[in-house]
C-alpha cells in the first residue's frame, strides 16, 4: 500500500499538534502549520524538495513573526493602573501645611496624610501638589 506524500505531511502536522496541546508551546503549532503547508505543496504535485522548503520557510516565518508579537503581549504591563498605583502622578490639594514631618492633603476625594519628597520644601493649605509615591498610608508629594 502506497501512501501519498501529502498524507504523511498531515500525519506529521497532527504529530506536531499533540505536543502543542500537552506542553502549551506555540512553536509546535507553528511547525504544525508548516507541515500543513508542506501537505498542500505535495497535493499540488510538487516534489520532495519544494515540500521541505515550503515547510521550513512557513515554519521559520511563523516563528520569526509570531513569537515576538506573543512575547510583547505576554510581557506587557496592564494598561489600567489600580490601587495605590492609580494615585501616583495625580494632583492633590493641601488641607493642612505639608512638610517633611507631615501634613494633610485631599487626594481623589479622600483625606490623606502626606509628607514632602524634598525635606526642605513645604506647602501651604490650598496649594496644588503632585503625588510622587504612596508610602504605606502616606502620600509623598512635591
Amino acid at each position: 500500500m502506497d501512501i501519498d506524500a501529502w498524507v504523511w505531511w498531515l500525519i506529521g502536522a497532527v504529530g506536531l499538534g499533540i505536543p502543542l496541546v500537552l506542553t502549551a508551546m506555540p512553536e509546535f503549532g507553528m511547525l504544525s502549520v508548516g507541515a500543513v503547508a508542506g501537505a498542500v505543496t505535495a497535493a499540488l504535485g510538487f516534489g520532495i524538495v519544494p515540500q521541505v522548503l515550503v515547510f521550513v520557510v512557513v515554519s521559520v516565518a511563523l516563528i520569526a513573526v509570531v513569537r515576538p508579537i506573543a512575547a510583547r503581549h505576554r510581557d506587557g504591563t496592564p494598561g489600567l493602573a489600580t490601587g495605590v498605583d492609580a494615585l501616583k502622578g495625580r494632583q492633590a490639594v493641601v488641607l493642612e501645611r505639608v512638610d517633611s514631618s507631615g501634613g494633610r492633603i485631599k487626594l481623589a476625594g479622600e483625606v490623606w496624610s502626606a509628607r514632602t519628597f524634598d525635606t526642605g520644601q513645604s506647602f501651604e493649605p490650598g496649594e496644588q501638589v503632585d503625588v510622587v509615591e504612596i508610602d504605606g498610608a502616606t502620600a509623598v508629594v512635591m
